[in-house]
């Protein structure tokens, strides 16, 4: 396979049958990537909460020692 074909690699890095073990990728592009799936968890975890009823801070400090 040819790192062409995938857009962030720079170079692949395959086992003797020719099985993609590695990418390469500029650091730049690497932290993009870190970011991007940051951001898909935080979205996902808002969209768990959004019909909670929101607390203040003394209610969310009681149900944690609830817990």
């Amino acid at each position: 396979m040819k790192a062409d074909k995938y857009p962030f690699a720079q170079e692949l890095i395959t086992d003797t049958e020719g099985n993609i073990r590695k990418v390469v990728i500029d650091f730049d592009d690497y932290q993009r990537l870190l970011e991007a799936i940051e951001d898909e968890g935080l979205i996902l975890a808002m969209k768990e909460v959004q019909h909670e009823t929101p607390l203040n801070r003394d209610e969310a400090l009681a149900e944690l020692e609830n817990e």
